[in-house]
Parts: C-alpha cells; sequence; structure tokens
C-alpha cells in the first residue's frame, strides 16, 4: 500500500470520526479499553482490514488521536494538494518576481513522483504528532508491531522508522524539494498541531524557516485552513 493511501485513510478516518462522533466508532469497531486486549484484538484481525485495523489501532494511542485529528480540518490528501496549491498561487500572484518552477501539487503527480511526495508528508504528518514529546516507547513499540500485520509494504516501514527517529525538523524540511512540496507540508503539519502548545508552535514556526516560507505565505496557508 502506497503511502498517500496511509495518509487518505487517515484523513478519511478523522472526518469519520467528525461525522459519527468518537464513541460511535469505538462502539462499531468493538474497541476494548484496556490497551492489552486492544492490542490482542489487532493481533487476530486480518491483513486485509486495513481501514478498520489502522482506525482502531490508532485511536488508542495519543500519536493517533492525533493523526486521524487533522481530518477535523482536512479530510483528504485531496483537499491538503488544493488547498495548499490555492494559497500558494493567490501569494504568488501578489509578488513582483513570481516563482518560474513552482513544482506541481500532489493531486497532480503520479508513479514515482506520487510515491515520493507521499511519503515525504507522510513523515512530516508523523514528524508533527511527536512535536510535544508525548509519544513513548512503549506506543512506539505498540504501533510498528501492528503496523507490520496490515500488509502496507514499505509504507510500513517508513510509519515505524519515523516513529522510532528522534524529532528532526532539518529532515522534515529537506522534503521540500519545491515551493508546492513546502506548502503542503506546512499545510499537513498545522492540521495535527495545536499551536496554543508552546513547544507544538515552536516547531511550527521551526518548519517554516527551514523550509523558507515567506511569513506572508504562511499568512496564507493559514486563512485557507481556516476558510
Amino acid at each position: 500500500m502506497a503511502a498517500q493511501d496511509i495518509l487518505d485513510i487517515l484523513l478519511n478516518s478523522g472526518q469519520e470520526l467528525v461525522n459519527k462522533g468518537k464513541a460511535l466508532a469505538e462502539e462499531n469497531l468493538n474497541l476494548p479499553d484496556n490497551a492489552e486486549d486492544r492490542q490482542k484484538m489487532m493481533d487476530g484481525a486480518g491483513k486485509g482490514a486495513m481501514a478498520a485495523g489502522a482506525l482502531a489501532l490508532l485511536l488508542g494511542t495519543s500519536i493517533g488521536r492525533k493523526l486521524t485529528g487533522a481530518g477535523l480540518k482536512l479530510g483528504s490528501l485531496a483537499a491538503i494538494g488544493g488547498v495548499a496549491y490555492n494559497a500558494f498561487q493567490k501569494w504568488q500572484s501578489q509578488q513582483s518576481a513570481p516563482i518560474a518552477d513552482a513544482g506541481q501539487p500532489v493531486t497532480e503527480l503520479s508513479g514515482a513522483a506520487s510515491d515520493q511526495r507521499g511519503k515525504v508528508l507522510l513523515i512530516a504528518m508523523i514528524a508533527a504528532a511527536k512535536a510535544d514529546g508525548t509519544i513513548d516507547d512503549k506506543e512506539k513499540d505498540m504501533i510498528s508491531q501492528q503496523l507490520s500485520k496490515l500488509n502496507l509494504g514499505d509504507s510500513a516501514s517508513v510509519f515505524a522508522e519515523e516513529l522510532a527517529k528522534p524529532l528532526d525538523i532539518k529532515a522534515v524540511a529537506a522534503g521540500a524539494d519545491s515551493p508546492a512540496t513546502a506548502a503542503e507540508i506546512y499545510l499537513i503539519s498545522r492540521a495535527i498541531l495545536d499551536i496554543s502548545n508552546p513547544q507544538e508552535k515552536s516547531y511550527l514556526d521551526q518548519l517554516a524557516t527551514e523550509m523558507g516560507l515567506a511569513p506572508e505565505l504562511v499568512a496564507e496557508l493559514e486563512s485557507q485552513l481556516h476558510a
């Protein structure tokens, strides 16, 4: 399964929780209250049960609630690409010297380019979810073990590896190979982060600086997100 597919599952799961409510989702999935029992439930899940399995797994973790919570604001990878690109285009139209090669939004990519962008955004999403430092080693191990059973292929390895790594803003920013990518990285990160938390606000500000995003573009991205 491609990284983009995982991103859409996470974002759509968050949107589903908006529509149905967390309590209803948990009731439908019959999630055990006890973390150990929840893990046993996942042990018995078939590999084909990706959507339900990922949602059940993630709802039981702090990082999972952040990842699925991004759907409250965006809802799909296509929305991220569209909102980020619209913000960039509006900002660029106001510049005296527009950028010649702004790159393509994620929705216009295919093949290897699409896979690469998906991985970049998945890495950014996981990093943002770790920004407040609340995820512990036990939670990382539990998520990694269960992801390995969901038949996600290389994307599961990306997820597990990023969970295990120390937070590295420069590495996340290095994935921004174009202004369009940088705008998407900022937006998917912003959708997860709680800027009332000083630690998370600092992370977002540093990320924007590392990617060289103009303050006016950041403001436009914020405006588009809350439109």
